[in-house]
């Protein structure tokens, strides 16, 4: 009966040569450098360094057992998306590391939980990608929140939004290729302030572009990180909505009648910003999220919600492992 973490990710120890399996390209690749330590590449670029926790099932569960983790949602790491990349190679890519992730997960079915990545410019692609990976052994799919300049209302993201609700596949959704510039390019300021604006402005559009007037509410879908910077702008979303509705009254409802719609994690860090997503969203809609293995995550996992005195049993329980049980439909 421990906590359900739902946001970690995984980083294979090896895989086939991209550009062997899917032809020529900036691919991801790793090198290396020790037998606990490896660093993902983009072509000749270091893009992050990774140890053997990504990889090593044995690692991983020791962590957990520290933290009281019972279940771990397992998730790719963004950067292997390929969204910008042709769909047919696209869907190479998601296979191989899809398969790969069962791989990971394989010496623990009973702690881990594999979600998969599909290729989210191909809709019809990306929809029989994780119809493929379901059948397979996974249990949800991780998304971008966007492809390219097409956010979360984009016809086709909609298509496979729909695909997911009528075959009860949870969906998490993880900011990434946030853009960068000289004022963004300083102090990570691209996971500092560009990342919760990616999360807060696709949460935004699944409003405004009208995505949860129609895609069933039988779709489990949760955000990274809190959900970004959205909680803390309800206010000022909500009075643009009332006060310009020729330009952002284009929903079927104000923004603050679809809070029931999404989760969050509880990637925030700070009790302060928990009980602002409690007192906005409800404390049914948060889940602990750690970002496990990686540097900006939360160890021990759950720390911030240990530190909400504000929480009552109950609550606390719920974000600990009850809404998770529901969002991956157990």
């Amino acid at each position: 009966m421990g906590t359900i973490d739902v946001h970690t990710h995984f980083v294979p120890n090896a895989w086939p040569d991209l550009a062997t399996e899917v032809g020529p390209g900036v691919w991801p690749s790793l090198r290396v450098d020790s037998e606990r330590e490896a660093t993902i590449m983009l072509g000749s670029a270091e893009f992050r360094r990774v140890d053997d926790r990504c990889w090593d099932a044995e690692a991983r569960l020791a962590d957990m057992d520290a933290d009281g983790v019972e279940l771990q949602v397992v998730s790719p790491t963004p950067v292997f998306f390929s969204y910008g990349a042709a769909a047919d190679e696209a869907v190479k890519i998601a296979r191989i590391f899809n398969d790969l992730a069962l791989e990971v997960c394989a010496p623990a079915p009973d702690r881990f939980v594999p979600f998969a990545q599909v290729p989210l410019q191909d809709p019809d692609a990306a929809c029989e990608e994780a119809s493929r990976a379901i059948a397979s052994g996974h249990v949800g799919v991780e998304i971008g929140n966007h492809v390219g300049d097409r956010d979360l209302d984009d016809e086709g993201i909609v298509t496979f939004l729909q695909h997911c609700a009528a075959e009860s596949i949870p969906v998490f959704v993880h900011p990434w290729d946030m853009p960068g510039s000289p004022r963004l390019d300083r102090w990570m300021a691209r996971w500092l302030a560009g990342m919760p604006a990616e999360t807060h402005l696709s949460i935004i559009a699944l409003i405004l572009g009208g995505v949860f007037d129609r895609v069933p509410d039988s779709l489990r879908i949760a955000f990274a990180h809190g959900g970004g910077s959205f909680a803390f702008w309800l206010g000022r979303f909500e009075n643009a909505w009332h006060q310009r509705p020729d330009l952002i009254g284009v929903s079927e409802r104000p923004p603050s009648a679809y809070l029931d719609r999404f989760g969050v994690d509880s990637v925030v860090f700070d009790p302060v910003a928990l009980r602002l997503l409690v007192d906005t969203l409800g404390a049914g809609r948060v889940m602990v999220g750690s970002d496990y293995p990686y540097p900006l995550g939360e160890r021990p996992v759950g720390a911030v919600v240990d530190r909400a005195d504000f929480l009552t049993p109950d609550e606390a329980e719920a974000i600990r492992r009850g809404n998770a049980l529901r969002f991956l439909g157990r």
